[in-house]
């Protein structure tokens, strides 16, 4: 009988366990391939729906029908004949207490909308197309069910790269409010590395994959790092060899503000005499707070600040309250233009350091375009380029004040 048959969950190591059993509603975990991401996932669905209701629906949704019926096929054959009833037409394993768990294939968007859906997984989302997770997640709206959304990454283009941004972003501030709120997301990376740390895989096979694979697709299909999708203007390996493992102390000789405007992030990014990074503000705030946590911030350092619009008032409100040492720079396609081209040489010459976080976050997904008026420099649709525009205005700010040989101290 059911009743005598208990669930153990099985044994996960304790970076697998962290990320799939986060207790966030919405979880992205970007994971090396062999990493545990599967199977840890398939106990967490089975988990929600074993403490289910009859009639409520759990979805395990894949890109194609043939990647939904591995996961189909590996618990129905992994449960014990007393707990389920197997469907192998419509793939649905339904558990002894009504609630039933469905496989799908992502590859018709609008067989996947209608349905309340109480938990969800989606399989190798980066490969799933963008209207199937919009369906997806229109099916959890009513039941506010939780979700994990799992796979390999697979360049920066695609929409599961972009919501582990935001997820990224969000637990971020979360953290930084006091964890005030439910949690809404987490996010979680798994590496080869990881998996064979935790005797997982075998560190051999892994070295011996390295050596037959390009260092891109390596890094992609083991590492679960985004390759660049040929957009980049600063180069994954040059923002690489950029990052500092510390956080570096030492005063800003230099600052660089770009005002957040509607929901963007104001941002300050503070730079030492080396080009390292040695202060870093970021807030949403209205005006009037936001010129007295600049002023307070910088002090009477040299700062260039982002005037463009409504940021003439403000820099105005700045050398009015602050001081002279603020001085503004107006972005047009142009002098944005060369802006981002002076932060890429820069880069691509390590002249400046920072620290890895949302600032690297942004540099790894800031693009470029050609257009008919010039190039196009901007962070993806519904990303953020805040910190970038801050980077790249403190570094012109400190070439300048060097050329000049204006006092910096």
């Amino acid at each position: 009988m059911a009743e005598q048959w208990q669930y153990t969950r099985p044994v996960l190591y304790e970076k697998q366990e962290a990320a799939i059993f986060d207790d966030a509603r919405m979880t992205v975990i970007e994971a090396g391939t062999k990493s545990g991401k599967t199977v840890g996932c398939m106990a967490w669905i089975f988990e929600k729906a074993w403490m289910g209701k009859r009639g409520q629906n759990f979805w395990w949704v894949a890109p194609y029908h043939a990647q939904a019926l591995i996961a189909y096929t590996r618990m129905k054959t992994g449960l014990p004949p007393q707990v389920i009833k197997y469907n192998d037409n419509d793939k649905t394993l339904k558990l002894t207490n009504g609630a039933t768990i469905w496989f799908k294939s992502g590859d018709k968007p609008d067989t996947l909308y209608g349905e309340d859906v109480f938990a969800a997984v989606v399989d190798e989302a980066s490969r799933l197309r963008q209207e199937s997770w919009w369906a997806v997640r229109s099916t959890l709206t009513a039941t506010r069910g939780p979700l994990r959304i799992i796979g390999n990454v697979r360049g920066k283009l695609n929409w599961a790269y972009k919501l582990a941004l935001r997820a990224k972003d969000w637990f971020r501030m979360w953290e930084e409010n006091g964890r005030e709120g439910p949690k809404l997301y987490g996010y979680h990376r798994i590496s080869c590395w990881d998996a064979v740390d935790s005797g997982v895989l075998d560190k051999q096979e892994i070295e011996d994959a390295r050596n037959d694979l390009p260092e891109a697709v390596f890094e992609e299909l083991y590492e679960a790092i985004a390759s660049e999708d040929g957009s980049n203007p600063f180069g994954n390996q040059a923002i690489k060899a950029c990052m500092l493992d510390h956080h570096p102390s030492g005063e800003p000789i230099v600052w660089g503000w770009d005002l957040g405007r509607k929901r963007d992030w104001t941002v300050g990014i503070g730079l030492d005499e080396y080009g390292q990074q040695v202060a870093m503000e970021r807030f949403k705030r209205g005006w009037s707070s936001t010129v007295e946590s600049i002023i307070l911030a910088t002090g009477t350092t040299p700062a260039l600040v982002d005037s463009t619009g409504l940021g003439d008032a403000i820099l105005a409100q700045l050398q009015r309250e602050g001081g002279n040492n603020f001085e503004g720079y107006i972005f047009s396609s142009q002098s944005k233009q060369h802006l981002m081209e002076g932060l890429a040489v820069a880069i691509q010459k390590i002249d400046l350091t920072f620290p890895n976080g949302v600032l690297v976050d942004e540099l790894e997904t800031f693009e470029y375009e050609y257009t008919k008026d010039g190039v196009r420099y901007s962070a993806p649709e519904g990303m953020h380029d805040d910190c970038v525009c801050a980077l790249a205005l403190a570094r012109e700010h400190l070439v300048t004040c060097e050329i000049t040989g204006a006092e910096l101290w």
